[in-house]
């Protein structure tokens, strides 16, 4: 019985072990060249594997993409809301959640602009995307956390003005006007729109 176990344990980790090395690659790449620059052959090559491989992991570039920025995503929101808990104000642990979010959405900006259109249009079905539609869900679900600590808003407003700061903050990330534009400015102009709804 132990010896049946151990290949199935040796396989799960070489599949892991390659998926961390397609994510690393995938990052470094399309950190440096941008999405649209990097080819999947050149992620293959990078990470020592074949090409076939790769699309055991990822069936496309934009499968690749969401990969990666999804793991940026959740790093990012987990130091969001360990900033927010030490911080008393609602707008400023709103705020606090949002700065690490836009930080990593902006590493590369054409890369954060196509990870959030694909969040949008992109194949609900897809695990990848699956996984970047559940992050929204956590980050909004923070903010509601936020909004109701104390009952100070009932869950249904909490949830609702959670919702409209969601999307205030991918707006402001995704917005074509704002793509020169520094983090500082973004999370400011995020600040500003959030204020008028928490006071």
């Amino acid at each position: 019985m132990s010896s049946q176990q151990q290949p199935h344990g040796r396989r799960e980790r070489n599949k892991q072990e390659k998926l961390e090395r397609i994510t690393a690659a995938a990052h470094e790449l399309f950190l440096e060249r941008g999405v649209d620059e990097v080819t999947t052959q050149q992620i293959a090559d990078k990470a020592d594997i074949g090409t076939g491989t790769l699309f055991l992991y990822a069936k496309t570039k934009s499968e690749l993409l969401l990969l990666v920025q999804n793991s940026s995503y959740q790093d990012a929101l987990s130091v969001g809301k360990a900033r927010a808990a030490q911080t008393v104000d609602a707008l400023g642990a709103i705020m606090a959640i949002v700065r690490p979010v836009v930080e990593c959405n902006r590493k590369q900006v054409d890369n954060g602009r196509t990870y959030l259109r694909e969040i949008v249009f992109g194949d609900p079905e897809e695990p990848y995307h699956l996984a970047a539609l559940t992050l929204t869900v956590q980050t909004e679900n923070e903010f509601a956390a936020v909004l109701g600590r104390g009952g100070a808003t009932d869950p249904a407003r909490a949830a609702a003005l959670a919702h409209i700061v969601s999307a205030v903050m991918f707006l402001a990330m995704a917005a074509t006007i704002n793509i020169g534009k520094s983090v500082d400015e973004i999370v400011l102009e995020i600040e500003d729109q959030v204020r008028v709804l928490v006071g």
